[in-house]
């Protein structure tokens, strides 16, 4: 099966994903509670035989999460129609990707931070080596990490730290200078686990 057919059946909406989703994002603090803003994220695969994934590094002078890696994505406008619509828009806003360019294959499943967001990720393929810009306000950099690394579980840490007065724990990614890691890092290891019960 090639890694297209593999997100393809990873992505169906009968998909039953109750076994992939990551409980680590809440492991020993209460899942937050809403009201939540509803917010959407792009998770852009590149079209080449050995396909990558598309990342953001957010403007270190960012109010929230500055420095941090992420998808492109941000809160639904009064204007959007739906996630699709919002993650569409945002990465064309922050990395300057044309909508049109992205076939959307389907959404995974949906993460509640502590920050009161209820993100969707959205799944596309973009063609490769495509012209993309930062915002300059938004972004410091984009840079592309080779979906093969992503899918390793070798190359993915479950770390603790104390927080707060508790124990938190996340995953984390480390790809040359970059670390991904939080929720980020938590809905790449979601999508992992639906490619491998989907396979």
């Amino acid at each position: 099966m090639s890694w297209r057919d593999r997100l393809t059946a990873s992505l169906r909406p009968e998909f039953d994903s109750a076994h992939t989703h990551d409980f680590f994002l809440y492991r020993n603090r209460p899942e937050p509670e809403g009201p939540f803003t509803p917010a959407a994220v792009l998770i852009a695969v590149t079209d080449r035989p050995d396909p990558g994934m598309i990342f953001t590094l957010r403007h270190a002078g960012l109010r929230a999460h500055a420095g941090q890696v992420a998808f492109p994505g941000g809160r639904l406008d009064p204007g959007d129609r739906d996630a699709v619509e919002a993650a569409l828009r945002e990465a064309h806003e922050e990395i300057a990707l044309p909508p049109e360019a992205v076939e959307v294959m389907g959404r995974s499943d949906r993460f509640r931070t502590g920050t009161g967001f209820e993100i969707e990720p959205i799944v596309g393929i973009v063609p490769p080596d495509l012209a993309l810009r930062p915002s300059e306000a938004e972004v410091d950099a984009i840079f592309e990490v080779p979906l093969d690394f992503l899918l390793d579980p070798a190359n993915r840490a479950l770390r603790t730290v104390d927080w707060e007065g508790g124990t938190r724990s996340y995953y984390e990614f480390l790809w040359q200078e970059h670390r991904i890691w939080g929720v980020t890092a938590a809905m790449l290891v979601n999508l992992a686990r639906r490619i491998e019960a989907a396979a």
